[in-house]
């Protein structure tokens, strides 16, 4: 009985009922959206170091220093020599406690794609994640330290349309309008396989060849902008942070990475709170289109109610047609809603890609999967019970006796 009158009701009203039931789809997948990004991207940036422990570079902040050396965004806070980083290996207290050291220079691009200098340890033997080694492409190969040589992270290549054999001039300065073209022709001698880390989106030559760039201070020469350094133990990063950090001398010891990152996120967690917000009052919004649809819609089915009752329907099966009503159409948005965040969600995640090189999963099991269309139908049944208390007190004889 109950299901036959929702069954009606929905088609006799279809398009308020897909007009509706649209709000609650735009609500849902907004919210779904900027949860699921909120807390991935936490999660995943926190968790991104590309194998390493700690940087070591120029004084300044610790985390421009992590966003430019790990993530390939931001300025370089300047550049250590090559000398300062020897005398601090040769420290007793220090030089045991690093593992492995990779030196890279930054400064130029192509494209708006950044060219970063480092050496060919770095894919020939870290691991970017725990059993994790670089690989490149069948046909390529690791660059050769003196040589015009390049290695290409993937999600680069993909967006350059380069191939093996390509050639290219480095552009100084990392601004996409860069435009002044270094002398030296490099030529891409690998492709690194996808590692969903931010090495994808770097052009890597060997580290002599950001050094000495035609162009560039004679004195980068002996100069690195920074040293990516893996650990033997965590007391050793603690212990290198407190003597190279408090020691007010020219070096900037950044350990550990990951609370680094996530101090980016406290400094930006009030947006994430707007957007939350934001998309909580959308969702207020369009629960309460519920109420309003069908409300409006009573006077013009309060006959056909009162003729129901009057053949012998109870006032809560009519009570339970109405709130029945706006629950099935919180249902239907909240399943539409899934459909706009696979394109919200999928765009972001693009997004987040294309800029930092971090990759999201949007369909990495999430608990705001079951609570928030839950919350939301949840919310169009409380929305569905002001007209279902209409329907309720109905006075049957007035409204069915004929108008003179």
């Amino acid at each position: 009985m109950i299901w036959n009158l929702i069954y009606r009701s929905l088609r006799q009203h279809a398009l308020s009922t897909l007009v509706t039931a649209g709000s609650i789809a735009l609500a849902s997948g907004l919210l779904l959206t900027v949860w699921v990004v909120k807390t991935q991207s936490q999660a995943v940036f926190a968790q991104t170091n590309s194998g390493f422990d700690a940087v070591l570079g120029a004084r300044g902040s610790k985390l421009q220093l992590v966003l430019n050396s790990i993530f390939h965004l931001e300025s370089s806070p300047g550049n250590i020599s090559a000398a300062d980083f020897e005398a601090l290996r040769r420290n007793p207290m220090i030089g045991g406690a690093i593992k492995t050291a990779i030196p890279i220079a930054v400064g130029d691009s192509f494209q708006g794609w950044r060219v970063v200098g480092t050496v060919e340890k770095l894919f020939a033997e870290i691991e970017y994640a725990p059993g994790k080694r670089y690989a490149l492409a069948p046909g390529g190969r690791n660059f050769k330290i003196g040589e015009h040589e390049a290695v290409v992270g993937s999600f680069a290549a993909k967006r350059l349309g380069w191939k093996l054999g390509t050639t290219f001039h480095p552009q100084h300065g990392v601004s996409e309008k860069a435009e002044r073209d270094h002398d030296e022709l490099y030529t891409v001698v690998g492709i690194l396989e996808p590692t969903s880390t931010p090495v994808d989106r770097v052009i890597w030559i060997p580290l002599e060849g950001i050094q000495t760039m035609s162009g560039h201070n004679p004195l980068a020469k002996a100069e690195i902008s920074a040293v990516l350094i893996q650990l033997r133990a965590p007391t050793a990063g603690l212990m290198a942070s407190n003597l190279i950090n408090q020691s007010g001398g020219k070096l900037t010891f950044a350990y550990p990475i990951g609370t680094i990152v996530a101090e980016l996120f406290n400094k930006i967690g009030w947006f994430d709170q707007v957007l939350t917000l934001l998309a909580w009052l959308v969702a207020a919004v369009a629960s309460g289109s519920v109420l309003v649809s069908i409300y409006n819609s009573m006077s013009a089915r309060a006959r056909d109610i009162a003729i129901l009752r009057a053949l012998g329907a109870r006032r809560r099966t009519v009570f339970g047609a109405v709130v029945g009503e706006a629950a099935v159409i919180g249902v239907l948005g909240a399943a539409l809603g899934f459909a706009v965040y696979a394109v919200l969600g999928g765009a972001v995640a693009a997004i987040i890609q294309a800029q930092t090189g971090v990759v999201l999963e949007p369909w990495k099991f999430n608990a705001v999967f079951w609570w928030a269309p839950a919350t939301l139908v949840g919310l169009c049944v409380l929305g569905g019970f002001v007209p279902a208390l209409k329907a309720y007190r109905l006075p049957v004889a007035e409204t069915i006796a004929p108008v003179s």
